[in-house]
């Protein structure tokens, strides 16, 4: 699974529906409403690379209102979640 960053920057009067039109799209699994430079970041997931160019340019920047994205790839994902997982194995509880 391949997860991209996607930084939004958006008209800052339809940044709560924008944020719907984005979570809608399938692939992206949660989008934020952050301060800063970016109006919204959106974590999207898929399988192959050439999704995201389906997903982002494809979807999200077509979205009226989205006016520039900035997109980061994940090489790796670290999470509570997965050390904690890590560290039960074999425990019994």
């Amino acid at each position: 699974m391949i997860t991209a960053i996607v930084l939004i920057k958006t008209s800052v009067d339809r940044i709560p529906e924008i944020a719907e039109s984005i979570a809608a799209i399938e692939s992206v699994t949660e989008v934020f409403s952050v301060t800063g430079t970016y109006d919204l970041v959106a974590m999207v997931r898929v399988k192959a690379h050439e999704d995201l160019a389906e997903v982002i340019p494809g979807r999200i920047s077509k979205i009226p209102g989205v006016q520039g994205t900035d997109t980061h790839v994940a090489f790796r994902t670290y999470s509570q979640h997965d050390l904690e997982a890590a560290f039960a194995i074999g425990l019994d509880g």
